[in-house]
């Protein structure tokens, strides 16, 4: 079954003006800002997550001139516990690339748009489609698994080429007429369809307007797309933190690496067993008495693909002006407002009194 030119824009048009969702804070405005703010937080992440982050960053940065002037310390502050902590540093050096290269001014084409830093072929589309009504596709994991079941599109994601002739697909399905009002409503409504009826798992197929020209539909195996061989298997790690904290109340942070899980974030000394920890602990410029160390109960951090085991072990010390490594001593009124990990900062929370 070959689905009509112009058939799917048009029901997908139609649908999502009646039931599709149009009461989101970054819905109704053609402001490119605002649209690649929520693009990229809402990048795996739920729509109730990003909600209060969203207004959070609008209040404090307001337009891209202030997000590009800010420190990317308060950027990664502000955007601790949203996660992929490495959106948060592509946002801030978008930001800046904007105000740098286009004077401020958002690039109106998803080619251009694609050039800046963290915005990827899909999410440049999804800005110009909403804010400059061109006629670009997206390919999110939404829209690539409802357009992967209304062709009965068969072919292995996980090959390249594959992955490029569904975005040929995606392109021929377009809207051509109307665009200012079709391309912002068509784009939304497929992100919508793959939120709401065509789930990755029991879609509710009955009431979506695609369902008699959707192949996966009428065959009744719509959870058989998209088809993806390669999947990325899941790992345990174990991490042991040193909560070093002082008479003064204060807790020892150190500045994660550039790359890696937590890059650039602050974080608790982290050691790869209880070994490190201790031989760390025998290094400190003051001495540590044998059980001065208190042991709490481990906790597990679930990221995508991978299951960190942390083991935090406390020690409290008198007020020490110098330690080895390069961090700093921080009260509960300056971590609270730093870039900390989600774990770290509610382990904090619990340990200081601080905000959970």
């Amino acid at each position: 079954m070959r689905v009509a030119a112009g058939e799917v824009a048009r029901r997908v048009v139609r649908w999502q003006a009646a039931a599709g969702r149009n009461h989101l804070p970054w819905q109704n405005t053609r402001d490119p800002y605002r649209v690649w703010l929520s693009e990229i937080m809402l990048q795996q992440t739920q729509v109730s997550t990003v909600l209060g982050y969203y207004a959070r960053f609008l209040e404090r940065f307001p337009d891209v001139q202030a997000l590009a002037r800010a420190p990317q310390d308060e950027v990664m502050g502000l955007w601790s516990g949203l996660g992929y902590y490495s959106r948060a540093r592509n946002l801030h050096a978008c930001a800046q690339a904007v105000v740098d290269l286009h004077g401020g001014v958002f690039p109106r084409t998803a080619e251009v748009l694609a050039t800046l830093p963290g915005i990827g072929r899909s999410t440049a589309g999804a800005i110009a489609s909403f804010c400059f009504a061109e006629r670009t596709p997206i390919l999110d994991a939404n829209v690539r698994r409802v357009l992967t079941r209304v062709l009965g599109f068969e072919a292995d994601l996980a090959v390249a080429k594959n992955e490029r002739l569904l975005w040929d697909e995606a392109e021929a399905l377009l809207p051509t007429d109307d665009l200012a009002n079709a391309m912002p409503r068509y784009t939304q409504g497929l992100m919508d369809l793959g939120a709401s009826l065509c789930s990755p798992r029991s879609p509710d197929c009955p009431p979506c307007p695609l369902l008699d020209i959707c192949v996966a539909g009428q065959a009744g195996d719509a959870e058989r797309y998209p088809v993806r061989t390669r999947k990325l298997k899941r790992r345990a790690e174990s991490w042991w933190l040193l909560v070093v904290r002082d008479d003064q109340g204060r807790v020892w942070l150190e500045r994660r690496p550039d790359s890696g899980i937590w890059a650039g974030l602050f974080c608790l000394p982290v050691f790869a067993d209880e070994a490190h920890l201790h031989e760390h602990l025998a290094h400190l410029p003051i001495p540590v008495a044998p059980g001065q160390t208190e042991a709490l109960g481990a906790f597990v951090h679930v990221l995508t693909h991978r299951d960190l085991h942390l083991h935090p072990v406390v020690l409290t010390v008198p007020v020490v002006r110098d330690a080895t490594g390069e961090g700093g001593w921080y009260g509960p009124g300056e971590w609270e407002a730093m870039g900390l990990p989600a774990p770290i900062r509610k382990l904090l929370g619990n340990l200081f009194g601080g905000l959970l």
